[in-house]
């Protein structure tokens, strides 16, 4: 009975998604209304420490909700201020896909689905890449269909998307810091995004840009190099950058190499992308030049909860994409007023989503129902059952588009899982971030988004025959993880 009420608001969940009808917010909240009911009814009969009873329930009440409204916070001031950090470049007139038609070539089509698209992502996050990336493509003449998938690429750095918030949510259910759940998700992506590569060139072709042998070796060599970065900020510096920072500094490198801008090209780049270069140099500053880390790490630091990540004013992504932004919308003479209402207006559904399952987390952990869950698979399908983990988290990725979403939701019950068969809950949980975050690019909300934005009048049925192919590199890379951990404990 324990195990049977302990699922019933994941299925709940999972089922109003896989529906159709009811959108990740309503699904969302009838999530945490039936988690919030079986959690009390758990705890009013369960002996436990607290006795059981009202008392019980009214401390869990207490304890679990502060702790999980301060958590939602931080992924709710990155979705706020992000939303206006893009919105603010909108009201300039200004965007990073830029303007004018391009010849499409390998090289610079590489460019857009790697390096551009991606960046975007990463500063901002929420599908804002998607968007460039959209507009990159059709100013390389690729429309349809082929532009669909080939802008699906802008997701593939996604456990970093939106400033790593989703990773950050991850980390603190799973008990890690996010530079460690960072880390380990950097090693998972490189076969990952290897395998990613591989479709590109097939998609490229289809979309009538066929990438010759040797584009193939420096297409290579430069995805090693993207990755090989993107560990290496993992493990030296916030994971806030970890792929914000090499991909703008690749991004940099091949523009020079590709283009070879004069001077007016170059200040005409430099221009438009101006927010954005600012943007990356003052995360890279505060987080790598150690004074001014250690003045404003601490700045007005707030920490109510032990188990939860401090929130620094100062230091936060959030408070640079706010000035940042601001700086744009007062230089471009923009109606304030207008952007803060079309940035709320375009970030309060994924506020309310985020707040709902991050809160439902925390009532599933306190109240011992991703235990109860756990110790069940592990009753049915021994030290097996942790192979369900890769498919959980695709799932979840998928029905819910938001890392952040879907780790909420499912990370408490995995690492509850890994301990119950002697997994390492570490690697578990990069399985469950990578896994979900790369799947969110194949969700109905970032393909129905493409399909609109290109004026589509093809199915989902014939868009997803297509797209598919772009849920292997994770699968396949979850499970191979998982079996190696069952193997070599």
């Amino acid at each position: 009975m324990t195990t049977l009420l302990s699922l019933l608001p994941l299925l709940l969940v999972l089922g109003l998604l896989a529906s159709g009808r009811a959108s990740a917010l309503v699904a969302g909240l009838a999530g945490l209304a039936a988690t919030l009911a079986a959690s009390a009814a758990l705890v009013m009969q369960a002996p436990g420490p607290e006795g059981g009873g009202p008392a019980a329930v009214a401390l869990l009440f207490r304890r679990e909700v502060p702790a999980g409204l301060w958590l939602s916070w931080h992924v709710i001031a990155i979705i706020v201020t992000g939303v206006f950090f893009h919105r603010a470049n909108l009201a300039r007139g200004g965007g990073i896909g830029g303007t004018g038609a391009l010849e499409a070539t390998p090289r610079r089509l590489f460019s857009v689905c790697f390096l551009l698209a991606p960046f975007a992502e990463s500063v901002t996050g929420f599908g804002v890449g998607y968007i460039i990336a959209l507009a990159a493509l059709r100013r390389l003449g690729i429309g349809g269909l082929p532009a669909l998938l080939l802008g699906l690429y802008s997701q593939s750095l996604v456990p970093w998307g939106a400033l790593a918030i989703g990773t950050t949510v991850g980390a603190t259910l799973a008990g890690l810091t996010p530079n460690q759940l960072g880390l380990g998700s950097a090693v998972l992506q490189v076969p990952i995004h290897f395998l990613y590569l591989g479709l590109y060139w097939r998609f490229a072709r289809e979309a009538g840009v066929p990438v010759p042998a040797l584009q193939k070796l420096d297409d290579t060599l430069w995805t090693a190099l993207l990755l090989a970065l993107i560990w290496l900020t993992n493990r030296a510096s916030d994971v806030e950058i970890a792929a914000a920072a090499p991909t703008a500094f690749l991004l940099a490198v091949r523009f020079w190499r590709d283009e070879r801008p004069d001077g007016a090209a170059l200040r005409a780049t430099l221009r438009t992308a101006a927010p954005y270069v600012a943007l990356t140099l003052v995360l890279c500053a505060t987080r790598l030049v150690t004074p001014l880390r250690d003045l404003l790490k601490p700045l007005g630091a707030m920490r109510p909860f032990d188990n939860q990540p401090a929130f620094a004013p100062f230091y936060a992504p959030g408070f640079w994409l706010l000035a940042i932004g601001l700086a744009v919308v007062i230089v471009a003479r923009a109606p304030l007023g207008r952007v803060a209402k079309e940035a709320l207006t375009g970030a309060w559904r994924a506020c309310a989503v985020t707040l709902a399952f991050v809160v439902m987390a925390e009532f599933y952990v306190g109240s011992g129902m991703a235990a109860a869950i756990a110790e069940a698979l592990r009753g049915v399908a021994g030290r097996g059952a942790a192979l369900g983990v890769p498919l959980f988290a695709a799932v979840g990725g998928f029905l819910t588009g938001s890392g952040a979403a879907a780790n909420a939701m499912l990370m408490p019950m995995e690492i509850a899982l890994a301990r119950a068969v002697a997994v390492d809950p570490a690697w578990i949980a990069a399985v469950q971030n990578s896994v979900t975050t790369n799947l969110t690019m194949l969700s109905p909300i970032r393909v129905s988004m493409g399909a609109a934005i290109l004026a589509l009048s093809t199915s989902d049925a014939v868009l997803y025959r297509r797209a598919w192919p772009l849920a292997l590199p994770p699968l396949l890379t979850g499970f191979a993880a998982v079996v190696v951990l069952l193997v070599h404990p």
